[in-house]
């Protein structure tokens, strides 16, 4: 099985019963029963399959996010308003929805300089206030730094460098007083830095959901960049989350990395 994406497919499940029953506790069970995957994955299956497809984002966002609207993904209400309307134009949303779908594109793309921009226009159709697109460019170019092997440090610089984000932080000193939040400004560099102080792929996961915050979408922002860094790949936890997919989605996920494995 190739499994290139489950990075933010397993953060995805793996937060969603701890997005509203809170852990500040990095011993919590993973993927308990009823554990299933969300708008995170959704959505950044939709990126996925516009690369593939050589199609708009917008309208396969649109597509999936109808195709999907009687599941329990859990979209936003501005999404949901946006996605079921005719004119879909951006809404100037610096919510953190711009980053928990951008993973495809961080693979994509073999430039520094197209990875921001593909990350900009996947943004920009919903999320087009500069802090929506910075949250979409920072996961993207993270993504792309951890796979063509860049180390920890040189993410970091990086990504404070381009993008402006305080990644000084770290996962013990955020954790205590951190609340839920949606925003990119306030919830992307958390989760880059659950990565950056991680030592495994599960150990992001683990981090980004005992922030006690937006669990699931956090986690799949780490989970992602994790996915691109490490080179293990945890077998059992990627099939029990993937599992829970449709098959429509799980194959698409398949595709891509057959594709993105073979030409990059």
């Amino acid at each position: 099985m190739n499994t290139m994406l489950y990075g933010a497919a397993v953060g995805d499940t793996a937060g969603s019963l701890y997005e509203f029953n809170k852990t500040k506790d990095k011993n919590f069970e993973m993927l308990p029963v009823g554990s299933h995957f969300t708008d995170d994955t959704l959505l950044t299956v939709a990126i996925a399959n516009a690369i593939l497809t050589r199609t708009s984002y917008v309208g396969t966002i649109v597509y999936y996010a109808k195709r999907y609207a009687e599941f329990p993904v859990g979209f936003g209400g501005n999404f949901r308003a946006w996605a079921a309307g005719d004119d879909h134009k951006p809404y100037n949303s610096w919510g953190n929805g711009s980053a928990m779908r951008v993973s495809p594109i961080g693979w994509a793309f073999n430039t520094r300089e197209d990875v921001l921009s593909e990350a900009r226009k996947s943004a920009a159709c919903t999320h087009d206030h500069p802090e929506g697109i910075k949250g979409a460019q920072a996961v993207a170019l993270a993504i792309f730094l951890a796979r063509t092997g860049s180390t920890k440090e040189e993410i970091r610089a990086e990504v404070t460098r381009s993008i402006g984000y305080d990644l000084t932080r770290t996962v013990n000193g955020i954790r205590p007083d951190y609340e839920f939040e949606v925003s990119c400004q306030k919830s992307v560099p958390e989760a880059i830095i659950c990565f950056l102080d991680s030592t495994s792929y599960e150990d992001t996961i683990r981090n980004a959901i005992s922030l006690g915050g937006d669990a699931d979408t956090q986690a799949a922002i780490a989970g992602s960049i994790a996915e691109a860094f490490y080179p293990d790949r945890p077998t059992d936890l990627i099939y029990n989350a993937l599992g829970t997919l449709p098959i429509e989605l799980f194959h698409i996920l398949q595709a891509f990395g057959r594709k993105h494995i073979l030409e990059g």
